[in-house]
């Protein structure tokens, strides 16, 4: 029985597509290449070979869930000081997330189960991480239930949708110079961890009562602190160093391909347009009670979870070369919500603080479970058919290397097979790209 979501159904001939699969990554960052490559190649040494790569990375998501659920119990409000130890649990929990996310595919190849199901599983956890990395960031800076927070979380969103869909188009995952998994992730932590050590009051000192940066508050809006800065920071960060390039490597697959560039853009552009626009103007409306109730926080894990299912089934169609999905469910329950805190007549009557505030948990609820039940279902369909389990490894009659010169060996061998990798993909067209529009 094909796997339905919205109008994006998965059926037998689609996982037959499986079989091409091969995983193609660039990362152009210095930082990596440099420094943190031989730190990930060390870290996975931590781990034991019997231990899943799927494992690996749901236990990295994990302690950015359970910073969420710090931030909901110490500091709801977004606003006020929470205790230091907070922060450094922000930048703890964000690093080893991020340490996780890259050992994970080293252990898959370190243990021969490198597959699919690891990228969709990979890439489905960012894209719920998404929402989680903007909360902290929030708190950390002491954003409040305010536009700056939703402005975080939509920044967060609209880069990973674009490289998601970029990656779709081309075949390869692009990691520019600077990019947000590695700078903008290390960025994030040493703002928490001044949080911690000053406080996030710290963050609204106003540039103007800085003597040396009053040449700076002096072109800027009167009352600028240093937590404006950050949330701007982050704006210009994604509109220099990373949307340009995710169109230029479209434009190039387009003219590889011969594509029609229009159709492409319009392909990718209208869902997270739309997606956007629905949560401008429910947030904007002037009959939403989302600030009054204080319930940024809920809306933004609910948004989360809708982009959730939004990012995975562009996975899902590149792992099958399927159609790119129009989206049809996610949008219209996102809409739906949208019009209706901004239609005067249901001011009164229905849409009020309280009944938002239930209609809010539903949809949120309603939300948790289709994406569990759909994703539970996706797994299962890839693990039938490529005769492998999600969270463990099964049984391979594999020796494990004990000494020190097998873990330099090992080493060796992940830098070499990543090179190799980065190599094929930056000089072989056929390797690197594939669409479902040819």
């Amino acid at each position: 029985m094909p796997i339905q979501f919205g109008s994006h159904a998965l059926n037998q001939e689609h996982l037959e597509n499986l079989r091409y699969y091969k995983y193609a990554a660039v990362d152009k960052s210095l930082i990596s290449n440099y420094i943190l490559r031989h730190y990930w190649n060390a870290m996975v040494h931590l781990f034991p070979r019997w231990m899943a790569p799927n494992l690996i990375t749901l236990l990295g998501l994990g302690f950015m869930m359970i910073n969420v659920l710090f931030i909901i119990i110490y500091v709801p409000d977004l606003g006020t000081e929470a205790p230091s130890w907070l922060y450094f649990s922000f930048a703890a929990g964000l690093w080893l997330y991020s340490t996780f996310d890259n050992v994970d595919g080293k252990q898959a190849r370190r243990t021969g189960t490198s597959s699919p199901l690891g990228e969709l599983f990979d890439h489905g956890c960012d894209a719920l991480n998404c929402t989680c990395v903007a909360l902290l960031q929030a708190a950390a800076l002491g954003l409040g239930h305010s536009f700056s927070t939703v402005a975080l979380v939509l920044v967060t969103i609209v880069g990973f949708y674009l490289s998601t869909a970029e990656e779709y188009f081309t075949g390869v995952l692009y990691l520019g110079i600077v990019n947000g998994p590695t700078e903008g992730i290390l960025v994030s932590c040493l703002a928490f961890i001044w949080s911690g050590v000053y406080g996030a009051s710290s963050w609204h000192v106003p540039l103007s009562a800085v003597s040396r940066l009053s040449w700076i508050s002096s072109h800027l809006p009167n009352g600028t602190c240093f937590a404006d800065i950050f949330v701007w920071g982050m704006i210009l960060f994604f509109l220099i160093t990373h949307c340009p390039f995710c169109f230029a490597s479209i434009y190039t697959v387009c003219q590889e391909k011969s594509l029609k560039l229009s159709h492409v853009l319009l392909t990718i552009l209208y869902p997270i347009t739309l997606y956007s626009l629905a949560i401008y103007l429910w947030v904007s409306s002037p009959y939403s009670h989302l600030f009054e109730n204080q319930d940024i926080i809920l809306f933004s894990l609910t948004i989360g979870i809708l982009f959730g299912m939004m990012a995975s089934d562009i996975i899902v169609a590149h792992l099958t070369r399927n159609e790119f999905p129009p989206f049809k469910v996610s949008l219209g329950l996102l809409w739906t919500m949208a019009l209706l805190v901004n239609l005067p007549f249901l001011r009164t009557h229905i849409i009020t603080a309280t009944s938002e505030h239930i209609l809010l948990w539903i949809l949120f609820l309603s939300l948790v479970v289709l994406y569990l039940v759909w994703a539970t279902r996706i797994i299962q369909a890839f693990c039938k058919y490529l005769g492998i389990n999600c969270l463990t490894i099964r049984h391979t009659n594999q020796t494990i290397p004990r000494s020190t010169e097998e873990h330099v060996e090992s080493d060796a061998l992940l830098d070499q097979q990543e090179q190799g990798q980065q190599a094929s993909t930056s000089t072989n067209g056929n390797n690197k790209s594939y669409s479902t529009f040819e």
